[in-house]
């Protein structure tokens, strides 16, 4: 399988960093580790603070650094033009830029990476940026065609009734978050007895039609109805359950669905 970040925010990382994190990486498992890398801070103002972020503002530049420090191509005047970038001879794995709008998907495409779109909390289709980021794309060695992830939240119950019951636990984490509240996963019983504010009960009307829950055959053909309206050429999924077996049958429920070994 491969394996690398759903998302490197780089606006909490240093450049260099980030290449020579993800070229060891690619050095040690070569042709199994992805790079996706988005802009947002992607927690709370506290933990931004403790990782020392810059704003999303500079992603530009940072992201125009980390590929030059891969590139070795600072220019002869620039102050980064004799850093060593360790290790040498190792590509950086495939590079997919996150969003969940055109822009960030014109900047993919001119770019000539991947892209991820962030259907699992982005209230906005992801056919328009999809569509940008064909209309964009510039091809290079990494990326000769475009390709273009959908990222979906998704729970595979046995029946359509238990899988509702156990995103219980995701909607309540997830109102917490969007309320201003500290965000805990909880097991669903307790999320089935909390008493929810009016706001909470409104985050969660919003944002519930974007969760994909229920049986096999329910998930199927929600996830073959979001890939046919979108186009893209790959689904990434995340699952947010309590109970990480639950987690796991959850997995194999998807996979045996799709024919997947």
């Amino acid at each position: 399988i491969r394996v690398g970040s759903g998302g490197v925010m780089l606006p909490n990382h240093v450049p260099l960093r980030v290449v020579e994190t993800y070229r060891t990486l690619n050095g040690l498992n070569p042709g199994r580790i992805d790079l996706g890398i988005g802009r947002a801070g992607g927690s709370d103002g506290r933990t931004l603070s403790a990782l020392r972020a810059v704003g999303g503002e500079y992603f530009a530049q940072e992201l125009a650094e980390m590929f030059a420090f891969d590139e070795g191509n600072f220019a002869p005047d620039h102050p980064f033009h004799p850093v060593r970038v360790v290790p040498e001879k190792v590509d950086l794995p495939p590079v997919f830029l996150l969003g969940s709008s055109g822009a960030s998907a014109q900047a993919a495409g001119q770019l000539g990476v991947g892209y991820s779109f962030a259907a699992h909390f982005s209230q906005t289709p992801a056919a328009p940026a999809f569509a940008a980021y064909r209309a964009a794309f510039t091809p290079t060695g990494a990326f000769p065609k475009p390709h273009a992830i959908i990222a979906l939240s998704v729970l595979v119950a046995p029946s359509d009734e238990e899988a509702r019951y156990l995103s219980g636990s995701q909607e309540l984490s997830w109102a917490l978050f969007h309320s201003g509240q500290v965000r805990k996963l909880v097991p669903p019983e307790e999320a089935a007895t909390h008493d929810y504010t009016p706001q909470e009960s409104r985050i969660i009307a919003q944002h519930r039609p974007l969760w994909i829950v229920g049986s096999p055959a329910t998930v199927k053909a929600e996830i073959d109805k979001k890939v046919a309206e979108s186009g893209a050429d790959e689904v990434m999924v995340t699952t947010t359950v309590w109970d990480y077996e639950l987690r796991l049958r959850s997995f194999r429920l998807l996979a045996e669905a799709f024919g997947l070994e």
